[in-house]
């Protein structure tokens, strides 16, 4: 629905598909009333929500400028994402920036284009206009052109100002913060809508896929509310959850009104289904993850991201509680919601406590060092990442875990991090106000009352691992570590443990998705490394045996106990002869089991700590 467009903008962007074939987006950006000094236009290095820089500028094709005459104007290109105008603002008139952007990646960060749809992310395709930040904005979508896009659509959560057919037409913004915070998708998608505490929610789901939507609609309404309950209020008018289909993705970004999500179609519900799959149960708390964002991030931001721009790195340690954080509340969402029952949630959470202890890195890095190095580190992760490195996504899940149920331990559950959450909304979220390095530590003390110094210190600033299995049977769960039962192992919600006899393994990692042997990882101090094998490798035969991805764990694990193994290995196209002790797996895959019968206490805390607010 069109209303009424206000007075004349500053800024207009115009965006046409340029190019499908060539996957070109053409756009225009019109200055009104430029300002007589020099105007400068630069491309964000980043976006935010991931925190890489990822140089969107290199997608710029071609610019050019000129004045509301039409006559041509100097850019000067400053650095590798800045341009100046050095001429045509003094007399007050109109400047015409015209652009090409090469869009070719199928993220959720930049900018898609084909005959099938078109995709954008706001800081990958809309130039900024240095010191007209806070000037509103219009932005026109243009219709592409042709019966081959006929029947095309738009989905985004910005606000209509001018449209027509298919919700092509003018969107406005408030700024350029809001312009670039509202991804676009332009084709063919199917649509559904749901409403929760009476805000419109949609869901456009592109890509072929044959997803029950009803079931869609069902589970989402009821892990929205159930986030919207957690902090006591939904400060939006309208959300969108842009999904795109593939045969094998995954990923989401987070924005004050939506969220861009990519999924493998298998993911997604059919009608067939009698209960969650394990894909469905993954798309339902990628799901659940960037809905969280809307308070968390989005309104709740560390304050470092408050004052910073797009234009380089902004170091924080607070990412551990942004993501780690959201993290837990994701699944923990899917069974207060009832979305899942208590088994399938401890099979999740079992899985989280496995990757964690199969990194070799959460002794090495801490987990705000984990935060801090993000840019450079976690987002341009190598070989050795698993030996260095450790996920602030997952070990900050964990630690938000422990958080919790020590806070609910030791106010004998009368406070819990739900509280800590709302008071975070309360401080931070309603009033803009960025979150100090140590806010959330603090928030946490005075909430529950704790000294929680020494919490804090072991969880974040050291490299021991969390006492998890004494806090969960607090709440009626018990845990162990064993072997796994090969690397596809990763634990999860048992009726009781059984023994597993450990078998030997190199402790190496083959890349997914090819039939060759080929190493990915090798952990540290394991019996890979320790016969010289390296990432790139690739095991042909072992003790004379052809090695596939499929049976070199067999190869390995049935090896005579003390005896070497002979490998014949290529590094690159040379053959190499390598001997190998292998040893038994360690411990590192975690079953988490619900205590039968339970005490009075750990059953009231646990129906506590899992039930829906």
């Amino acid at each position: 629905m069109s209303s009424p467009v206000p007075e004349t903008f500053d800024l207009t962007y115009r965006v046409r598909l340029a190019s499908p074939d060539g996957h070109l987006f053409g756009v225009e950006l019109i200055v009104e009333r430029p300002p007589t000094a020099p105007l400068t236009l630069q491309m964000p290095a980043w976006i935010p929500g991931s925190y890489m820089i990822r140089d969107f500028a290199r997608n710029l094709v071609r610019i050019e400028a000129s004045d509301g005459a039409g006559r041509v104007l100097k850019l000067a290109k400053l650095d590798k994402q800045t341009w100046q105008l050095d001429q045509g603002g003094a007399d007050g008139g109109t400047i015409r920036l015209a652009y090409q952007v090469f869009a070719w990646e199928l993220s959720v960060r930049g900018a898609y284009l084909d005959r099938t749809r078109a995709y954008f992310n706001g800081p990958s395709l809309l130039l900024r206009v240095q010191g007209l930040d806070e000037r509103p904005c219009r932005i026109e979508l243009l219709p592409p052109e042709g019966p081959d896009f006929a029947d095309w659509r738009v989905a985004t959560s910005m606000t209509p100002a001018d449209l027509g057919q298919g919700g092509f037409g003018s969107y406005r913004a408030e700024d350029y913060d809001d312009l670039i915070d509202h991804p676009v998708e332009m084709g063919r998608f199917d649509l559904l809508t749901f409403a929760v505490h009476g805000v419109s929610h949609r869901m456009a789901i592109g890509g072929l896929h044959c997803a029950h939507l009803h079931r869609l609609e069902r589970d989402l309404s009821r892990i929205c509310a159930q986030h919207a309950a957690l902090f006591g209020e939904l400060p939006l008018d309208r959300y969108l959850f842009l999904v795109t289909a593939l045969g094998d993705g995954y990923g989401g970004l987070e924005h004050r009104f939506s969220t861009s999500l990519l999924c493998t179609r298998d993911d997604l519900p059919r009608a067939s289904d009698a209960a969650p799959s394990e894909g469905y149960r993954r798309f339902l708390g990628l799901c659940s993850h960037e809905y969280f964002h809307l308070w968390l991030v989005k309104r709740i931001r560390p304050r470092a991201l408050l004052e910073s721009g797009l234009s380089a790195e902004v170091h924080t340690r607070l990412l551990w509680a942004f993501e780690g954080i959201t993290s837990y509340y994701d699944e923990l969402a899917l069974v207060r919601s009832g979305c899942i029952d208590v088994r399938a949630y401890l099979q999740m959470l079992a899985e989280t406590i496995t990757r964690v202890q199969r990194t070799p890195g959460r002794l090495v890095q801490t987990l705000a060092e984990a935060s801090f190095d993000a840019w450079t580190r976690f987002y341009k992760a190598d070989e050795n990442a698993p030996n260095a490195l450790i996920s602030y996504y997952t070990k900050g899940a964990l630690v938000a875990l422990a958080l919790d149920l020590t806070i609910r331990r030791d106010t004998a559950g009368r406070r819990s991090l739900d509280d800590v959450m709302r008071a975070l909304w309360d401080r931070y979220g309603r009033t803009g106000i960025g979150v100090p390095e140590r806010g959330v530590e603090l928030v946490a003390g005075e909430v529950s009352g704790l000294d929680l110094e020494g919490f804090f210190a072991l969880a974040l600033d050291s490299t021991e691992d969390l006492d998890l299995a004494g806090l969960l049977e607090t709440v009626g769960i018990a845990m162990q570590l064993r072997p796994p039962r090969g690397s596809k192992d990763l634990g999860g919600g048992v009726d009781r443990f059984e023994p597993v006899q450990a078998e030997k393994t190199l402790a190496v990692r083959l890349k997914p998705g090819v039939p060759e042997a080929a190493i990915q990882n090798v952990l540290s101090d394991g019996a890979g490394e320790r016969a010289g094998l390296a990432p790139g490798d690739v095991v042909v035969a072992v003790d004379g045996l052809r090695a596939t991805a499929e049976n070199l764990e067999r190869l390995v694990a049935r090896s005579a106990e003390g005896a070497p193994l002979r490998l014949h290995v290529f590094r690159r196209d040379e053959l190499m002869e390598l001997l190998a002790f292998p040893r038994p797996a360690v411990a590192d895959t975690c079953d988490l089991m619900l205590l039968d019968p339970a005490s009075e206490s750990q059953a009231r805390a646990r129906a506590a700590w899992l039930a829906s607010l």
